[in-house]
């Protein structure tokens, strides 16, 4: 039987740049008070930061502004290609995915009663 559980801290602190308490801290802080929470963090590992916090899909607008605070080629240095789109993305503003909702075709109606025709099928 499965047993879902709540996630906690500590989980992200294996591969974590930064202290359990300082993820927290900048994961609470309001968007103006992300530049200062930087400030205080050495660029390398606000690259390290970015690039982990991108890996996560509900993180990935935090991590746009946590590249805002750090040089291209630092992005580069640490991540590659990931730091690459990340910093372009901190630069040009995060747009959240649609997943596809914006460009659906349009809806059908899908009919359960069948081609309305009648009669016996042949095997």
């Amino acid at each position: 039987m499965f047993q879902a559980r709540s996630i906690g801290i500590e989980d992200f602190n294996d591969d974590c740049p930064v202290s359990g308490d300082e993820l927290g801290q900048i994961y609470r802080a309001h968007a103006d008070a992300i530049p200062a929470l930087m400030a205080t963090i050495p660029e390398r590992t606000r690259a390290r930061l970015a690039a982990f916090l991108y890996g996560r899909s509900h993180t990935r607008e935090l991590a746009t502004r946590v590249a805002a605070s750090c040089h291209a080629t630092t992005l580069r240095q640490v991540a590659g290609d990931l730091g690459d789109a990340i910093h372009r993305q901190s630069r040009q503003g995060y747009a959240p995915p649609t997943y596809g909702d914006g460009h659906r075709a349009s809806k059908k109606g899908v009919s359960l009663a069948g081609s309305g025709t009648t009669g016996s099928y042949r095997l």
